[in-house]
């Protein structure tokens, strides 16, 4: 039965053991001392012991704690004489010469293992009653005390117990935090519950991290008392209630995130006698999109001592006006109030908020005129559609926004022509502009943007547009005069999904009601319906007149004429789906993909070449779908690469893809031969690399030995490869998902950069676009490019720096629970040999010379540092390796040795690179070890 201890008591002097040489051989006397001994652990002359003590020798002592006692202090000839002589155990009393400060652990024991009692799926080796002196995994502990609780992703459920308050040394809980753990999606669904209220005695805590579980009920108030905390995130759960204004209290936060809950009611905000969130001027980061928060936006929420980068309110059911205060946030970076029910007009002074790269107010009842935004010179994509802004021409400060990429304005009232001047936007990438009242003729000019992919003026009053030479440019027309003067003949006619892609379509407002001859358009004010030319009712003209013997004529003709715009009609639909519907491969005519060095397959080109595609070519299975080796004519071997159905993309976006792919050269790059895309069938064919990848090679798996030198060889061919694409490629590309398993091996050991699956072109609509989706793996992924949610090349950095750290230590990058990062920078000590790493270096290149590696450790921690600026760049990696390669004694620019009898055919029976089941997409947070405000 628990004894009372006194949670958090500080005894002095009261109980002590000290244990000389001879401590074995007395283990036996002291357990017969006490009634209960929960532990004793001998570490040299320290000992640690958890129990009661009950009378012995004429002296009562109430309890025994725990902690390292050392034998710096002495006992008086008083106490010895009382212990009969035992002159290995003194019991020290209020003789002592040394006052001892003795803190209770008793009830951190006894939390930890109602922990473990309460939850289902705990790890496996959360075995006996001490988690410090068992090393419980998940759980760190410095001087005997827990300070850290990280139980990612385990599948646990159960519900948080009241004793958790006990652990008062508290300083991070992780308890499903994204952050380099998980490969799968299950975020620990199964921990329910409400977090209990006893969690605000934890006041040691800076970490708070509850991520993508099911905890349940209200956010404690008494969180609010955690006055060391600097990041709190509760985001994706179930919680439901107000939030607590309490959490004004946390002067020190950085981060508060509660998006994607059930929560309810108005912002809160101080007054005489409460707190609220108008307190916190040292946090950046208000995430709270996706609730179910009401009311009006406080303009006290905001004041010129706020120091925010992100206001996220997204999808909520706010009312009432944005408040001008809002415009006195002079750090803030990105500003979502979508989906709401905001009304009145946007605040002129938001155009003081220079440093405002992404601005979402789309999917409101905003009123009143377009605001001028000239002075957010770095904004980079803007959506404010579906809202009911006056009527207006196309605002010329527009053309004023030099870094825009993205300008999606959808139901807001925009009129008269577009001037050609907007097209040449240096970064112009996706224009959207449907349902709006736009007219005249579109030229989008010779010198328009070079990044320009999208522009979908669909449903407005377009009557002819000026096709320049070269223009390839995806151009949506359909809904406009222009179309139905063509006939809809035009590729730019074709009908295309109703709902946009580009901003969010959910419309708070109620339709007007219209008169006669209007309809109802989705910015709720109403249109007359375009009724055509005199053109349009010729062929009605001609029927009308056609009499006696002449209409039978008239009718086979007319027949003839319908049989023949229909299957124009169709042809156009069919072109629309399939970009390569007009392309003969072997006439250099139509909508010809742009492709450098690859070709275009036959679906029964391929299915010769695989041998039908058959089970023994089959070389792997990935999320794109499955991998068949294949034999060219001329005797190259390749992988086609088979998309499953729900792999497919757009034909204009696969269109896209293998362009891209086909641009890219270099001896470290993996190479796309060429594509099939015909009869329902997406393929891609690539060379064939055969020694796998580098994390077959590391694991053993593959049979492969790599020594040092061929180590540092891998390391410098992958960093070149990613210069290339970073640096050379045209436009440049961010891979996404560098790791050890998209980097493969050739014939002589070379490294190539695999699976292009979710790169990124630099300049991207997405970008720096803000949003849930992050694309990666766990273990490799940027902190940053989570916190930020801003992709930039330094996030192929980081995943660099990860695989470096690989090459030393052979050690995936997350196992049993520990992150190879921060293993490292815990084991290294600069001022020793090897920075005393020889523990978790790969025993297979240990008791050799290891040429360079402390330079080479330093350089990968350098890549993951967790601010991006604080990076490399791959240029300056690649400069830095061969530097490191000649302190080793290796020319870096030599190719990698053949193919050894040591390794030569030992890639049969093991995955084949081309697998990639480990590559996913998630949705949730993802957060660094550490934060710290900046």
């Amino acid at each position: 039965m628990r004894e009372n201890f006194g949670r958090g008591a500080t005894l002095e002097c009261i109980a002590a053991v000290h244990l000389l040489n001879a401590f074995n051989e007395d283990v036996g006397t002291i357990k017969k001392l006490f009634s209960r001994v929960y532990k004793v652990i001998n570490k040299e002359q320290e000992v640690v012991l958890y129990g009661s003590f009950l009378e012995k020798n004429g002296f009562k002592i109430s309890c025994l704690s725990a902690g390292y006692f050392h034998s710096s202090f002495t006992c008086s000839s008083t106490v010895k004489s009382r212990l009969n002589g035992m002159e290995s155990l003194c019991f020290l009393f209020e003789e002592c010469h040394l006052m001892l400060e003795i803190h209770f652990v008793y009830d951190v024991v006894f939390a930890l293992n109602s922990l473990k009692y309460v939850l289902d799926n705990t790890p496996p080796n959360w075995i006996g009653s001490d988690p410090c002196g068992s090393g419980w995994e998940g759980v760190r502990c410095t001087n005997f005390r827990v300070t850290t609780i990280t139980l990612t992703s385990m599948g646990l459920t159960g519900m948080l117990p009241g004793d958790i308050e006990s652990l008062s040394e508290l300083q991070t809980l992780k308890n499903l935090t994204i952050s380099f753990y998980l490969r799968d999606l299950s975020y620990n669904k199964g921990l329910t519950g409400p977090i209990p209220a006893s969690i605000g005695n934890l006041k040691k805590l800076t970490n708070l991290i509850l991520i993508g579980s099911g905890f349940s009920g209200p956010i404690p108030g008494t969180i609010g008392s955690l006055q060391q905390l600097v990041m709190l995130s509760l985001n994706s759960n179930g919680f439901s209630g107000p939030i607590p204004p309490q959490l004004g209290n946390l002067s020190n936060l950085y981060w508060l995130d509660l998006a994607d809950n059930k929560l309810s009611g108005a912002i809160p905000v101080s007054d005489a006698t409460t707190p609220g969130l108008d307190m916190l001027t040292n946090a950046k980061h208000f995430h709270f999109g996706k609730n179910q928060l009401s009311g009006e936006i406080p303009s006290q929420l905001f004041s010129s001592k706020m120091t925010l980068k992100h206001v996220l309110f997204e999808n909520n059911s706010l009312s009432g006006s944005i408040p001008s205060t809002l415009g006195l946030v002079q750090t803030l970076e990105v500003l979502r109030l979508d989906r709401n029910s905001l009304t009145g007009p946007v605040p002129s002074n938001l155009n003081s908020l220079v440093n405002v790269n992404e601005l979402f107010l789309s999917n409101n009842q905003l009123t009143g005129s377009l605001p001028n935004l000239t002075g957010m010179s770095v904004l980079n994509y803007m959506d404010m559609s579906n809202n009911t802004f006056d009527e207006s021409d196309f605002p010329t400060w527009f053309s004023t926004l030099q870094s825009l990429t993205t300008l999606v304005m959808e139901s807001t009232g925009l009129q008269g022509q577009i001037p050609v001047s907007f097209f040449t936007l240096p970064q112009l990438q996706t224009l959207v502009l449907r349902n709006n009242q736009l007219n005249g003729t579109l030229d989008v000019g010779s010198s328009y943007s070079d990044q320009l992919k999208l522009i979908d003026l669909q449903n407005n009053f377009i009557v002819d547009f000026t096709q320049r030479p070269g223009f390839k440019i995806k151009l949506i027309l359909a809904g406009n005069p222009f179309c139905q003067e063509t006939e809809g003949t035009s590729p730019y006619c074709g009908l295309q999904e109703t709902n946009s892609t580009y901003s969010s379509l959910e419309n708070h407002c109620i339709p007007a009601t219209c008169i006669a001859h209007q309809l109802s358009s989705p910015n709720c004010r109403c249109a007359h319906a375009y009724v055509g030319t005199h053109k349009s009712s010729s062929t009605a003209i001609i029927i009308g007149s056609a009499v006696g013997g002449s209409v039978l004529v008239l009718l086979a003709l007319l027949a003839g004429i319908y049989v023949f715009r229909q299957k124009r009609k169709a042809e156009t639909a069919d072109k629309q789906n399939n970009p390569f519907a007009s392309w003969d491969p072997n006439k250099n005519s139509g909508d010809v993909p742009q492709l450098r060095g690859a070709r275009s397959f036959s679906f029964a080109e391929l299915k010769k070449y695989t041998n039908n595609f058959s089970e023994t070519n089959d070389i792997g299975t990935g999320g794109y779908g499955k991998v068949y080796r294949g034999i060219l004519p001329n005797g190259q071997l390749v992988a086609v690469k088979r998309a499953q159905s729900r792999s497919m993309q757009g034909g204009h976006e696969f269109k896209t893809e293998i362009e891209l792919l086909s641009r890219v050269h270099h001896k470290n790059v993996v190479s796309l031969v060429g594509f099939c895309f015909e009869q329902g069938e997406q393929m891609l064919v690539y060379e064939y690399i055969p020694n796998g990848t580098l994390k077959e090679s590391l694991s053993g798996k593959s049979g492969i030995k790599l020594d040092w030198m061929r180590r540092l060889r891998i390391a410098l061919g992958t960093a070149r490869g990613l210069q290339y694409l970073h640096e050379l490629a045209n436009p440049p590309i961010i891979h996404r998902d560098i790791k050890s398993n998209n980097i493969l091996l050739d014939d002589r050991l070379n490294a190539k950069v695999a699976d292009f699956g979710l790169s990124k072109l630099l300049g991207d609509p997405e970008k720096g676009h803000v949003t849930t989706q992050v694309k990666g793996t766990m273990g490799y992924m940027d902190p940053e490019y989570y916190m930020t949610q801003q992709l930039t090349e330094k996030s192929d950095v980081y995943s660099y720096g990860v695989v470096m750290l690989e090459l030393v230590t052979a050690r995936q990058p997350i196992d049993k629970g520990k992150y190879i990062v921060r293993e490292v920078r815990q084991k290294m000590d600069r001022t020793k040999v090897g920075y005393n790493l020889q523990e978790i270096i790969d025993p297979a290149i240990l008791g050799i010379t290891l040429g360079g590696l402390e330079k080479f450790v330093d350089l990968a921690l350098r890549c993951v540092e967790e601010a991006g600026v604080e990076r490399p760049t791959m240029g300056e990696v690649v400069k830095e390796i061969e530097s490191i390669m000649q302190i080793a004694g290796l020319n870096p620019n030599a190719d990698s040795a053949s193919t050894s009898a040591s390794y030569e055919g030992a890639n049969k029976g093991y995955d084949h690179p081309y697998t990639d089941e480990s590559l996913f997409v998630y949705s949730g947070a993802f957060l660094p070890a550490k934060v710290e405000p900046q």
